[in-house]
């Protein structure tokens, strides 16, 4: 799972979208819950895709079995994601309506999330490797600006903050 994501990282159909700062696999449980948590915050306006799809069985066997006797039944499904992975899109809402859907969404989810804007280009990256290199080292964030053109500027980062070395007299 390490690495960034090599394909779904731009907002290709809505306006707004949900990505992802790290790795991590998420359930389908985690997955409706937060798509039943937009839905709700948008009191059924607007339009979302889901962006990922549980692909991958995760087995497990029953309590108390001896060991041996094979592989277990399949317990869950499971989406793999890497950072920069777009998990949710909207569209026919405004910027703080969809905001706020992502956030409630984000809360249901087992990654740090961000929301970005749809860019003036389909094919740009919204994420680059140093970037996200950055992020996974656990650099914070700041507010990404928004460019005059109106497409989103790739989201700066927070500098760590050295302390003053103190002149000795």
């Amino acid at each position: 799972m390490s690495g960034p994501a090599k394909s779904g990282r731009t907002v290709a159909f809505g306006e707004f979208g949900l990505a992802t700062t790290e790795c991590a696999w998420v359930t389908a449980r985690q997955i409706e819950a937060a798509r039943r948590a937009m839905t709700h915050s948008l009191k059924r306006g607007g339009k979302v895709w889901i962006r990922v799809f549980p692909d991958k069985p995760i087995t497990k066997k029953p309590a108390e079995t001896r060991m041996g006797s094979g592989k277990g039944a399949p317990d869950q499904w499971v989406a793999v994601v890497k950072p920069g992975r777009i998990l949710f899109e909207v569209a026919g809402i405004e910027k703080k309506e969809a905001m706020e859907a992502f956030r409630l969404a984000s809360m249901k989810l087992p990654v740090n999330t961000v929301t970005l804007e749809r860019a003036a280009d389909l094919g740009e990256i919204v994420f680059g490797k140093k970037f996200l290199a950055k992020v996974a080292s656990g650099v914070p964030l700041e507010e990404t600006p928004v460019v005059a053109d109106g497409a989103p500027k790739e989201p700066e980062l927070v500098k760590p903050v050295k302390p003053a070395k103190e002149e000795e007299a």
